[in-house]
């Protein structure tokens, strides 16, 4: 009998062991999950978005500079060119501090590392372009040198620079779901571990109290029966851990981070197509390439079947009816899309589709501009499209970039609220389950005691 109830007290200590361990690296594996989450995953990918923004942000401010400059710096549209030069300044410096940041961050990739090497050179030689065609514009009859630096240093960016930023995005983007794939996975199979030694655990308390009820003639053992209501609590602790870190892993990945990315992308599309207005009014030999590629643009945004830029206003506002009428409704697509398809949080909708409102005013504007440069009406288009006056393309495109970074702002607020909630998870509910464990080797051991002690 002593040799029975010290077999069951050494099978109980061992399984608590064994799920104290398990929890502990399960618990410490979840705060690794998360510091890479919020620490490198998620700062990589928007990094590398924020950077194919910055880059088509600071080719459109080169665009508006030479376009508001007039002739050498002569019938200067003064505003427009004032606040080209700041956003330039901007877009030059976030792009520096983002390729510095990728640097960092591609260490021990060494397919990033040569992506972010050659990025950095070839933004050298697309700076020194643009600064070539800025300083040949400020010259009496340099208008045409300009243009043709100008023209090198936008191909420069549409067949190097962007395609590349891209690829640093997609790449970074795909290494978080592979690494959020395999968390998920992993807690999937602690979860089961748990669950499985909690019940095994269970199963011995429970033979051993049987066992002490049978041989002592005794109802209930106190400290064993309190040792397996430790034990239900550490599993019940340590199971709610690992699914509410499961639950907040996917609201992190899947519905914020998925929609700030599409977001992001979308952000980083509307500025090169706004970019494209200005080359159009800018570059004459190249305005069917410039119109084309703000269509191609337009339907990576919102993708409409066989729109043309005469059909596509038409096409939006039909297509959107049928929307607010049935939000399945699949008749476009394109990163707004995307985006309405992963409403998740509250004020998440009205915001989404203001974004998709303000920019069909956007639209319009386009329209307008091309129609005043058609009816031979150039002063009144440039004016029109850099004018920052209510009512003035600019201004709509301002309203459009804010309805967008109200619904990113949604979305990253709860990104970062999963991160807070799954880090809080751990540190709060980890050491009770522990405790817990603690408490029921503590608890059969001294449950054991007294009997042990009668064979002595």
């Amino acid at each position: 009998m002593p040799a029975r109830l010290r077999l069951l007290r050494a099978a109980t200590v061992l399984l608590a062991t064994a799920l104290a361990v398990l929890l502990t690296l399960a618990g410490f594996s979840a705060a690794g999950t998360w510091n890479t989450v919020a620490g490198r995953d998620a700062p990589r990918t928007t990094s590398a978005a924020d950077l194919e923004l910055a880059l088509n942000d600071m080719d459109a401010q080169a665009a508006n500079l030479l376009l508001a400059n007039g002739d050498a710096g002569k019938g200067r549209l003064r505003t427009p060119y004032d606040k080209a030069v700041g956003f330039y300044g901007d877009a030059r410096d976030r792009i520096g501090h983002d390729l510095r940041t990728l640097a960092v961050a591609a260490q021990g990739d060494r397919g990033d590392e040569r992506t972010v090497e050659s990025l950095t050179d070839s933004f050298a030689e697309y700076e020194e372009l643009v600064g070539r065609a800025l300083e040949n514009d400020d010259r009496t009859g340099g208008r045409t040198a300009a243009l043709t630096d100008y023209r090198r240093a936008t191909d420069l960016l549409q067949r190097q620079l962007l395609p590349k930023a891209r690829t640093l995005v997609t790449s970074n983007n795909a290494v978080f779901n592979s690494e959020y794939m395999a968390a998920r996975s992993t807690l999937s199979a602690q979860l089961t571990a748990v669950v499985a030694l909690g019940v095994l655990l269970l199963a011995v308390l429970g033979l051993l109290q049987w066992y002490l009820s049978r041989r002592f003639q005794r109802t209930l053992n106190a400290s064993m029966l309190a040792a397996t209501v430790c034990t239900l609590l550490a599993v019940l602790l340590g199971a709610q851990l690992l699914s509410a870190t499961g639950e907040n892993l996917h609201g992190a990945r899947r519905d914020a981070f998925d929609s700030v990315v599409a977001l992001s992308r979308a952000r980083a599309i509307a500025y090169d197509a706004n970019a494209d207005e200005s080359r159009y009014l800018l570059d004459p030999q190249r305005r069917e390439q410039y119109a084309r590629s703000f269509l191609t643009k337009s339907q990576e945004l919102y993708g409409i079947q066989g729109a043309t830029l005469d059909t596509y206003d038409a096409q939006l506002a039909a297509t959107w009816r049928e929307y607010e009428a049935h939000h399945q409704d699949p008749r476009f697509t394109g990163e707004f899309r995307r985006e309405l398809d992963n409403i998740t949080f509250a004020g998440e909708r009205g915001a989404a589709e203001k974004t998709v409102e303000t920019y069909a005013v956007y639209q319009r504007d386009d329209r307008k501009i091309r129609a005043l440069l058609a009816a031979g009406k150039e002063r009144e288009a440039v004016e029109f499209c850099m004018g920052w006056e209510p009512g003035t393309s600019n201004a709509h495109f301002e309203a459009w970039m804010g309805a967008l970074d109200k619904v990113t702002v949604i979305n990253q607020r709860h990104f970062d609220g999963f991160v807070a909630a799954g880090r809080s998870e751990v540190t709060e509910l980890l050491p009770w389950a522990l405790t817990a464990l603690l408490a029921t080797i503590a608890l059969t051991a001294l449950g054991l005691r007294p009997r042990l002690a009668e064979f002595r």
